[in-house]
């Protein structure tokens, strides 16, 4: 649940764009811009909670983080402007990325290295499934409520997920008295952690590769309901759809990790990724692409992000147990840091066609894939040194 609260809260209110745009006499491309600031909000908020889950534990921080996430969303439901909305939006994430930071600090607190990627696959599954629900209930309660209801319904879930942490969820680490909340320890145990090539080779392969989710989700309101011409309700089966893609290959990826290393099934669904994208750009770009064409697409651009994000985000992980929060809120800070700006590429490409939204999705699955190779020799580099100084050692050692 804790991993749904950014899904959610990101998914839920896209199929009421129009009329939103429409309630605070505005446009869809301005409407978008709460997207970014939200990705804005998500993505520097990590950052702040990292050390925070560190020094006190990992439930006092999320309590914080969820009661900011509340009156933030009490705001967005009574905006009367597109900057109010754009201003609670960002309020809104830095107190919903609370959730999603702790929940992946726990993951590697409560499990095994080698689980992890199984586990990370089980979350897949719910940030999966969390698009499914949420633009279809979004779409519905627009449709019969207005869209000021969908954020009411953000606080329900909220509320629910507050008591689940009070009565069921316990502290996965204690709180370290000794971890220094000075400004310049901070910066040095985030550079210990950036500095590392397996965490910024597979932090920045997610990320990117991520990017080009966020590129279809700021672009998916206006292709598909204002190019296409469905409604909302329309638009929300169709979200659900192509997140069913998500869904399955989140599964798979489980069965596959037995017979493959995370390594080759990222490099396998990044190589089919990008092609898919090269394709969807220029079907796009030649007028190709009707509706059912672009479903199908994009749907399986997104079920190769169920085999990449586990993997990389557990492989990421993998070498920091001693400092697991703020690696996993560097991680999540960059990923949404990048989502942030593909959202406003986005937005600001906005020229009445899907091309804007194709031409990000596909440039996001090829960069992620060059920082893949390209990170993935340097980590084999600096092993290959690492081993060679070792066994200097143990000569020096003998003699």
């Amino acid at each position: 649940m804790l991993t749904a609260i950014g899904p959610f809260s990101i998914d839920m209110y896209l199929p009421a764009f129009p009329d939103i745009a429409a309630g605070l006499h505005t446009n869809v491309s301005q409407v978008t811009l709460s997207l970014s600031s939200f990705f804005i909000g998500i993505s520097a908020g990590q950052l702040l909670y990292g050390p925070l889950l560190e020094r006190y534990g990992r439930k006092t921080p999320l309590y914080t983080g969820l009661i900011v996430y509340l009156l933030a969303s009490v705001g967005c439901a009574l905006s009367s402007s597109v900057n109010a909305l754009i201003l609670f939006r960002l309020l809104q994430a830095l107190g919903g990325c609370a959730g999603m930071v702790t929940a992946r600090a726990m993951v590697r607190d409560l499990f095994e290295v080698k689980d992890n990627a199984k586990v990370f696959s089980s979350l897949m599954l719910v940030v999966a499934v969390s698009p499914i629900v949420a633009p279809t209930l979004g779409g519905y309660v627009t449709a019969l409520l207005g869209w000021r209801f969908v954020f009411i319904m953000l606080i329900i879930v909220a509320l629910i997920i507050i008591a689940g942490i009070y009565y069921l969820l316990p502290e996965s680490k204690k709180p370290d008295p000794n971890f220094s909340l000075k400004p310049a320890p901070i910066i040095a145990n985030y550079t210990a952690v950036i500095k590392h090539p397996q965490f910024y080779t597979y932090a920045l392969t997610a990320a990117i590769a991520a990017a080009g989710l966020y590129a279809y989700i700021g672009g998916s309101p206006h292709v598909f309901m204002e190019i296409y011409k469905v409604n909302e309700r329309q638009y929300g089966w169709i979200f659900a759809l192509i997140a069913m893609g998500l869904i399955g290959a989140s599964q798979v990826n489980s069965v596959l990790l037995k017979t493959y290393s995370s390594e080759q099934i990222i490099k396998a669904a990044l190589s089919c990724q990008s092609i898919i994208g090269l394709v969807l750009v220029i079907i796009t770009a030649l007028g190709w692409a009707d509706l059912f064409v672009t479903i199908f697409m994009i749907f399986i651009f997104l079920c190769c992000q169920g085999f990449i994000f586990p993997n990389a985000s557990a492989l990421s992980l993998a070498a920091f147990g001693h400092n697991a929060g703020s690696a996993s809120a560097l991680m999540g800070a960059i990923q949404m840091a990048i989502g942030a700006g593909t959202a406003f590429i986005v937005s600001i490409l906005h020229n009445n066609t899907a091309l804007p939204m194709t031409f990000v999705m596909a440039s996001c699955a090829i960069g992620a894939l060059c920082v893949f190779l390209l990170g993935r020799n340097i980590i084999i580099r600096k092993a290959s040194i690492e081993a060679v100084e070792e066994e200097d050692v143990e000569m020096i050692t003998t003699l």
